[in-house]
């Protein structure tokens, strides 16, 4: 006998199926899509990155040709693109007056150090380090080692913006005896520790704002 009641039943199962086919179809093109952009937008990041990389080697590269005297005197170190200069090159004992031949250098360093401006993300920070012996009693001109890294920090900051670095791209920072380059044991690793590093650092404007 013909079955009427199977046979709308079957006829109600199609369009439910053809939906569900549907629905099927419409999430894997959503993920076929979302997989896509995610896709492209991680080879734009690494595109970017590559470029970025690409970049800071060239300066690096151009850095160390500008630098190329200083450095083969043994006057400044270049290390991670940190610039570092021996305070003794610059500072008589417990002073934060720059010497003439301190001076001197510091100027010949403004024209290399535009290279790291050249990018508007970029500051220059400027840190004064020194040894892990207290200032002499009678010395009144500073309170400790955090006020002399301080000054010296200061003093070099001035100094190149009055050889033309923008006072707006650099600023000072002072880490006293915090952060050595070797360990503080005899005259010779305090005399590397006694220093003033330039660096590039990001802009803050770049920085993402705390909520």
């Amino acid at each position: 006998m013909y079955d009427s009641d199977n046979i709308d039943q079957d006829t109600a199962i199609w369009p439910m199926f053809g939906d569900l086919m549907a629905g099927v179809v419409g999430v894997f093109i959503l993920l076929l899509v979302w997989t896509l952009g995610l896709q492209s937008e991680l080879t734009r990041s690494l595109s970017e990155e590559v470029s970025r990389r690409e970049a800071e080697e060239q300066r690096r590269v151009q850095l160390e040709e500008a630098l190329a005297i200083p450095l083969a005197q043994g006057t400044i170190r270049l290390e991670g693109g940190r610039v570092g200069i021996s305070g003794a090159l610059l500072f008589g004992l417990n002073s934060a007056d720059l010497e003439p031949e301190g001076r001197e250098l510091i100027q010949s360093l403004v024209e290399p150090l535009r290279l790291y401006l050249d990018d508007p993300g970029q500051l220059l920070m400027v840190s004064g380090f020194t040894d892990d012996l207290p200032i002499h009693e009678h010395n009144s001109h500073f309170a400790d080692n955090w006020d002399l890294s301080a000054q010296r920090a200061l003093t070099v900051t001035r100094a190149l913006i009055e050889a033309g670095i923008p006072d707006e791209r650099i600023f000072a920072s002072a880490f006293a005896d915090q952060q050595p380059v070797v360990a503080n044991v005899d005259a010779a690793s305090r005399a590397r520790n006694r220093r003033v590093e330039i660096a590039p650092v990001p802009h803050l404007h770049d920085q993402p704002r705390l909520p």
